[in-house]
């Protein structure tokens, strides 16, 4: 007489038996899925978590349709000037050059679709010690009239804060003023926040 070990794959009668295959084959196709799962398993996405790939995010903006085309000027620690001709120097960019109405309608099947807002945005990457000086300048008068021209400028990190905010007025063509100016040290604290007249205009010319 002989002994049927369990896993021995067969019976005393010599008929295969399976169970030890099945119950393998199960296991491993569980196994399997399980894996899938959670390869497809994903963190849902924080609703408005934006990250700002910025330090200082400076903001110009003035009345939606009007004509006028207002153009910033930023010039950096170094004494490099963005303006809309050079558009980046080191950390600081001048992401749109907002040109009043120019470009501002498309036709789009038949239909006339327009962006009225008059913004520039310019933004500093990184922290370079030093002053930055930040200008408004009216580039055309399309209207005759005075053009309010209103001036934000935010430092992102660690936390949200505004630096400046205040509205001025350009009167006709040629018109620039200095909105602001203030000095980083290396760990971007903000000091000797002042609006005294610099003209980046005669810098970019030289």
């Amino acid at each position: 007489m002989h002994e049927t070990s369990l896993f021995s794959g067969g019976s005393e009668d010599g008929t295969f038996v399976p169970f030890t295959d099945i119950l393998f084959n199960a296991l491993l196709g569980f196994a399997v899925m399980l894996f899938i799962a959670f390869a497809l398993i994903r963190p849902d996405a924080k609703a408005g978590d934006v990250e700002v790939k910025a330090e200082i995010l400076v903001t110009v903006t003035w009345p939606d349709n009007d004509p006028n085309d207002i153009d910033t000027y930023v010039q950096e620690p170094g004494g490099d000037v963005v303006w809309y001709h050079s558009m980046q120097k080191g950390f600081v960019t001048l992401d749109r050059d907002d040109r009043g109405n120019y470009l501002d309608k498309i036709e789009v099947n038949g239909e006339t679709l327009a962006f009225p807002l008059n913004q520039e945005t310019v933004t500093v990457r990184r922290i370079v010690p030093g002053e930055y000086i930040i200008n408004v300048y009216e580039y055309t008068d399309e209207t005759s009239a005075p053009v309010p021209v209103t001036v934000k400028v935010e430092k992102i990190n660690p936390k949200l804060s505004v630096v400046y905010y205040d509205t001025l007025i350009l009167t006709r063509k040629g018109d620039e003023q200095t909105a602001v100016r203030f000095t980083l040290d290396a760990d971007g604290e903000v000091s000797d926040i002042n609006t005294r007249p610099a003209s980046l205009i005669q810098a970019v010319r030289k």
